[in-house]
């Protein structure tokens, strides 16, 4: 190659590296409608146990990134018979919530009042996404599962009585409709999210009509997503899957009870209950909330040192802020949390360390951009 030659392509070299510094990186591509910069209403249950300390990290962390929404707070306790009307009438007409958890008590023919909240604003889909966070250790690594739960049907139903003294009956009950519905959001929300594996958890092997029609419903619409893989696996070897390769797990769809053991078991595997989101959403509304429930009222010894985890629920709360369409929002609260948690330096005791929740809630402030 000739010297001229050689000076022509270090010139066009380094103006092409000149060129690339100066592409900008933030993303232009959410245009937003007019007036979608408009605060929005969101109604708050703090809730039992370590509600409150929770939802008052999420509320300090909104205000600082000066977040368009605002808060209608209201006492609830799952002591309660039921959700106060008030409560209710605030939720349909926000359309959304955020809710720390809800005591239900075992026994004693108290009602949950999660449940009832599902069952009265229809919210069929439960969410709950399982994942390594950066710089959390854990077993098992490329773990990050999507466990969608049928919320309003199944062995929840709630349909018991005593046949005879020492004789209770409890109903299972699944519908073609409620089962064709939940498999159309999971394979909707794989579609929409990238994801390439939809797969049902079942026990059509022993209950072969109530599981039998799950299967169905899911096959049916399975057959309109060519471009997804669709497996079914049983419940029982689910678990032992969940805890030996939890990584082979994309999407999970399953009905109301195998859900909530599943998605518990996927968030021990992926880091604890403190840090997993969730939410539950219906065609009109959605309520947000720690992702995994085992333990989501905490201990009382958590609530008298102030140390419960608030990650699981600030980063539901991003997950809010996308569902308002507030995405950089949502992008920079969730930006701040796996910053501080991959640094290391704050954690609650479920994580290794010996933080406040104030402390962590200062961390995630502090790393906001």
């Amino acid at each position: 190659m000739s010297p001229r030659s050689l000076t022509l392509l270090k010139n066009l070299a380094r103006n092409s590296n000149a060129s690339s510094s100066c592409i900008q990186t933030r993303s232009v591509t959410y245009m937003p409608r007019p007036g979608d910069g408009s605060p929005r209403a969101v109604t708050l249950i703090p809730g039992d146990g370590i509600g409150p300390l929770v939802t008052n990290a999420v509320e300090q962390v909104m205000e600082a990134m000066h977040a368009p929404i605002y808060f209608e707070k209201y006492d609830v306790h799952g002591e309660m018979s039921r959700v106060p009307a008030e409560v209710m009438e605030s939720i349909r007409k926000n359309k959304v919530c955020l809710k720390g958890g809800l005591k239900t008590p075992v026994g004693g023919g108290v009602s949950s009042l999660n449940v009832q909240l599902r069952k009265e604003l229809d919210l069929f889909a439960s969410l709950v996404n399982c994942f390594n966070l950066p710089g959390l250790p854990t077993k098992h690594e490329n773990v990050d599962i999507v466990v969608i739960r049928e919320n309003t049907e199944g062995e929840y139903a709630g349909l018991e009585h005593e046949v005879v003294p020492g004789v209770v009956e409890s109903l299972k009950v699944i519908t073609k409709f409620c089962s064709e519905r939940i498999a159309k959001y999971a394979f909707e929300y794989a579609y929409l999210n990238n994801r390439k594996k939809v797969t049902a958890v079942h026990k059509a092997n022993i209950m072969k009509l109530a599981d039998g029609l799950f299967l169905e419903s899911c096959r049916e619409v399975a057959k309109k997503y060519p471009g997804i893989t669709y497996n079914e696996i049983i419940v029982d070897n689910c678990c032992m899957q969940l805890v030996a390769k939890p990584e082979q797990f994309d999407v999970m769809v399953t009905p109301n009870l195998y859900g909530n053991l599943v998605a518990n078991t996927a968030a021990g595997i992926a880091g604890g209950t403190g840090v997993m989101p969730g939410g539950n959403v219906g065609a009109d509304h959605a309520v947000f909330e720690q992702g995994a429930s085992a333990g989501n009222v905490g201990k009382d010894k958590i609530v008298r040192e102030n140390k419960a985890n608030p990650v699981a629920l600030l980063l539901s709360s991003a997950m809010m802020l996308r569902h308002l369409q507030f995405p950089s929002f949502a992008d920079r609260l969730e930006t701040a949390v796996k910053r501080v948690i991959s640094e290391g330096n704050c954690r609650t005791k479920d994580l290794g360390g010996q933080s406040t929740t104030q402390q962590v809630v200062d961390a995630v402030i502090a790393n906001l951009e």
